[in-house]
């Protein structure tokens, strides 16, 4: 079956933007020719800085012939009825339309519409300017003389030519011709525009990726990778180094060069006094180059690092690493500059007095004075929430609150807490973080450590952003805990105060991420805490509940036993958590799931009975218990009664789990051996009362009429 071969060549296509772009191409053209009736076997993308190829495999040579019959009107229908029909079916007289007989409805018209096939190089034809002139790039231009007609062509740069080759493969694939805004499909492409600028001749992929090779063209991106890394930390290990990696910055390169050529670099040593963290971004961000750590060291960078050419020079790299080393020196004494500014006072000490006064601030320290430039400043954190300062005012109450109310055996707690409040926020200010904002946190860390702060403090002042995601870290401090709970609770329950919620996909506050993060510090941590104490109100209580429900599935949690221990007011997150495990434990044993299906038929029977306004006694009168089986019944609930009501005082969920299983085999004799619906009204009622106090028993553990099975 035929193959098609698509290149379109451009000039630099955005690395962000490549692989969405081949992915896009893919759907689209496969997407076409299924919509025309064709079908295909296998399709695979590929792209480079400067062009996006698709394979297609085993296409339909042509579609199908179609036959189509559409019912129409009765034949004594209205004429604009008729007439509506003969449109609709492309035909121009009732003399072309068949006519039908229904036993019931009489005669009516049939239009018989029969289309023909269509050969695959014809569909492809037809299709691909559509797709070219409408592809759903993010950002687009127009270029040349053509670009001031209305409609003209527009691409994310320049496309300068199109190759569309198509046939078996075993015979020569013809060339699919069509033309775009003055560019003609062709089976031309060229390779490397330094080492190979010449036309290249291709049939179908196999060669067109073979000559690609040859004239310096990797065409498989995810192999560009692999030859990056591979020869970096080759290069590297030669050296006696270790290639520090990352992977965005990988992905980033691979779009950049089309034959990549790894060379080392390198810069003053003067410059390693700078944090590691600001050498690697300050060389990623503004050379896209990798660094390079000592031999079995992770924090030790060295002075040299690895730049990505897309061109063998004839003098081995050397300019190309020169060059990059310049701009690479050039950055970092910027850098160095922030670093050094960082520590020093700031100019206008005297007009911080206020704010350092308010906060107890010691402007004698650094990392203060930025507090108290902050808070001077008035730095909007929302219009309707006031200033960074007073957001800081805001958390320190409220970890002050944590502090009372979280058991943890940590000395000086509360005044280490405050501190690492204070500081938290005031290196937003610093010019390391203005220049790299993803730095905030971190700078604010080393910081702190320079002014003499407990490590626990500095790294509360880092970690209380964390966890920003369901794979990030969870802080394990208590002092990081409680600023990390208290930053993201304020935020939680400030955007809630201004009815600024989450709706629908849109979230741009983040705070599901927060609610998220507040969900984990609690259960990872095991951080018993009704929520209630800290006034979170009862919708935002609700948007915990849902956002639990996403974490304990995610984990493997069944959710119907998540619904069955969420109640509209259980705000104290791990002891859900615990009733889930404890629940799941219990119905993996046979008690469990015996006890499961006789605590149903008991709820089943209840409802019944309420529903029909049979008289269901207020307590179970023990006089009125006759049968043996009922009798052990209601000796078995009242010791499960006590049992799970002390095991759910001590929060011991596996314990009170355990005394409901004991149910189990009191329960099926009961079913087994007596008549509810008894004929006596008072003996009917007694028995019912004692089902109901079998419900009562199981959901004060659980709702188990939310349990499936």
């Amino acid at each position: 079956m035929p193959d098609l071969l698509l290149e379109l060549r451009s000039e630099e296509i955005p690395a962000r933007m490549q692989r969405k772009a081949a992915g896009d191409l893919k759907k689209l053209v496969t997407d076409g020719l299924v919509d025309a009736g064709l079908t295909y076997e296998a399709a695979r993308e590929y792209w480079t800085p400067r062009r996006l190829t698709l394979d297609v495999r085993g296409i339909n040579a042509r579609s199908a012939d179609i036959r189509e019959e559409r019912k129409g009107p009765r034949t004594d229908a209205p004429e604009k009825a008729i007439a509506g029909f003969l449109r609709g079916a492309g035909l121009t007289s009732v003399d072309q339309a068949s006519v039908r007989t229904d036993p019931k409805k009489g005669d009516f018209y049939v239009a018989v519409m029969e289309k023909p096939g269509r050969n695959a190089e014809t569909i492809i034809a037809d299709i691909m300017p559509g797709i070219i002139k409408n592809f759903p790039w993010p950002k687009s231009m127009r270029w040349g003389a053509a670009s001031a007609q209305p409609g003209s062509l527009r691409w994310v740069r320049p496309l300068q030519s199109i190759l569309c080759t198509f046939g078996p493969e075993t015979e020569e694939p013809i060339v699919v011709a069509f033309e775009v805004d003055g560019l003609v499909s062709g089976n031309v492409t060229y390779g490397h525009r330094f080492h190979a600028p010449e036309a290249i001749i291709v049939r179908r992929f196999e060669d067109y990726a073979q000559k690609l090779e040859k004239a310096k063209v990797v065409l498989d991106a995810d192999r560009r990778r692999e030859i990056i890394l591979s020869d970096a930390r080759n290069l590297a290990f030669a050296q006696g180094l270790e290639l520090v990696e990352d992977d965005a910055l990988l992905e980033e390169v691979s779009g950049l060069v089309e034959w990549p050529v790894i060379l080392m670099g390198e810069f003053e040593k003067e410059f390693l006094s700078i944090p590691a963290e600001v050498i690697r971004l300050t060389i990623k961000e503004n050379q896209k180059c990798f660094v390079l750590r000592a031999a079995g060291q992770s924090d030790a960078l060295t002075n040299k690092f690895i730049v990505t050419a897309n061109i063998e020079a004839s003098d081995g790299g050397k300019v190309i690493a020169h060059g990059n080393g310049k701009v690479v020196r050039a950055r970092l004494s910027d850098a160095l500059h922030f670093w050094k500014t960082d520590q020093a006072d700031l100019p206008d000490l005297a007009t911080l007095a206020a704010s350092a006064a308010k906060f107890g601030l010691d402007l004698a320290k650094p990392l203060d004075q930025r507090m108290a430039k902050l808070d001077t400043l008035n730095v909007t954190f929302h219009a309707k929430l006031g200033s960074q300062g007073q957001r800081v005012e805001r958390i320190r109450t409220l970890a002050a609150t944590l502090v009372s109310l979280v058991d943890a055996q940590e000395p000086d707690l509360d005044r280490q807490v405050d501190r690492a409040v204070l500081l938290a926020k005031a290196d937003l200010t610093t010019e390391a973080v203005g220049e790299f904002p993803e730095l905030q946190g971190a700078m604010g860390r080393k910081y702190a450590l320079l002014q003499g702060e407990t490590r626990q403090v500095a790294a509360a002042i880092e970690e209380h952003y964390k966890p920003q995601g369901p794979s990030d870290d969870v802080p394990s401090h208590p002092v990081s805990i409680i600023v990390a709970l208290a930053d993201k609770l304020d935020t939680l329950t400030g955007f809630w105060a201004i009815d600024e919620k989450p709706t629908g996909s849109k979230d741009p506050y983040a705070l599901r991420r927060a609610a998220l993060g507040v969900i984990r510090l609690f259960l990872e941590n095991e951080i018993s805490l009704p929520l209630a104490k800290l006034d979170v109100p009862a919708d935002l209580l609700f948007f915990f509940h849902d956002r639990l429900k996403v974490y304990l599935r995610d984990k493997g949690a069944r959710h119907d036993l998540i619904d069955a221990v969420i109640s509209p007011d259980a705000d104290d997150l791990l002891m859900v958590l615990k009733r889930v495990e404890a629940l799941g434990g219990l119905l993996e044993s046979e008690d469990g799931k015996n006890l499961l299906a006789g605590t149903k038929r008991a709820a089943n029977i209840l409802a019944a009975e309420e529903k029909k306004g049979t008289e269901i006694a207020a307590t179970v009168e023990q006089t009125l218990l006759k049968e043996p089986a009922e009798i052990s019944l209601a000796t078995a609930i009242a010791l499960t009664e006590d049992a799970a009501a002390k095991a759910l005082v001590q929060n011991d969920f596996a314990t009170a789990m355990r005394a409901l299983g004991k149910l189990r085999q009191p329960v099926d004799s009961f079913f087994d051996d007596v008549l509810v619906n008894d004929p006596d009204d008072a003996t009917r009622a007694n028995r019912l009362a004692l089902l109901r106090r079998i419900r009562t028993v199981t959901q004060s553990v659980a709702d188990f009429s939310k349990i499936g099975g």
